[in-house]
């Protein structure tokens, strides 16, 4: 419980951070949809003379602009990537941070096993990414809510939320697998941050060219795009992938952690 405490603590900043940075980006893009529905311009029309390579990079789908969800569906990516950062970096981070800081020897007193501390880090991380997900519910909702004119929003946000969630357990568990695998912990948070980018730009890469679908199953970014759950809901080939992904890397993350020679 003390090691949970301690983590909570240790990322309490950063979560503020986050959450701050996340609020500020769903304002942005909501102030956007109200400039341009002010401005009488149709925004479908607009949107619809950009490219398809272009409409692929930014996550533009074929939303109704018209509408705050359809905005906000458009804005989602944006979102989703900042949420799987946050992910990412958390999971490397809250595994190596001992070695990084040269304070391995506040965990080698306590009278806990490395099982015991890794469950106590995988449990204070998860809590972190709840939290985030939460925040990010409830200002999406709030703050739609307000420019949305009658049109019922929580259903759709709360299933963007709900694939979203599934994405930030994925890279999390990337992030400590790698991290605790890594010989070099200082290395640990940019090797998981460039799988995470690397997948990325392979989901932008896929949505640019039809002949690349078949590699939608290897980049998580593709299980839950903001279209297909909208429209479809969440499917459970991709729940099923990402369970298999999150089992692999925190067995990962607990067998080379157990192995490793910590660095005092």
């Amino acid at each position: 419980m003390n090691i949970f405490i301690r983590e909570l603590r240790a990322h309490r900043k950063s979560l503020i951070i986050w959450s701050v940075a996340i609020l500020l980006m769903v304002v942005s893009s909501m102030g956007k949809f109200s400039a341009y529905a002010q401005s009488g311009q149709s925004m479908n029309e607009i949107f619809s003379n950009i490219p398809k390579t272009i409409k692929a990079v930014l996550g533009m789908g074929n939303f109704d602009l018209t509408k705050a969800s359809g905005f906000y569906g458009m804005f989602y990516l944006y979102i989703l990537l900042m949420a799987t950062i946050h992910a990412t970096l958390l999971g490397a981070n809250i595994i190596s941070k001992e070695e990084r800081d040269k304070t391995t020897e506040f965990l080698m007193v306590k009278p806990v096993s490395r099982f015991e501390i890794i469950t106590a880090k995988l449990l204070a991380a998860l809590f972190n990414i709840v939290v985030f997900n939460v925040v990010t519910l409830i200002l999406s909702i709030a703050i739609v809510g307000k420019y949305a004119n009658g049109e019922q929003i929580t259903g759709e946000i709360a299933i963007l939320m709900l694939g979203m969630f599934i994405l930030q357990l994925v890279f999390l568990s990337i992030g400590t697998g790698i991290a605790a695998a890594s010989r070099n912990p200082k290395a640990a948070p940019g090797a998981a941050t460039v799988v995470l980018l690397v997948s990325f730009v392979l989901s932008s890469a896929i949505s640019m060219s039809s002949k690349l679908d078949g590699l939608k199953y290897i980049t998580p970014f593709k299980y839950f795009e903001a279209e297909n759950l909208l429209d479809g809901g969440i499917q459970p080939v991709y729940v099923i992938l990402s369970l298999v992904i999150i089992v692999v890397m925190v067995c990962v993350t607990y067998v080379f952690y157990k192995k490793r020679d910590l660095n005092v």
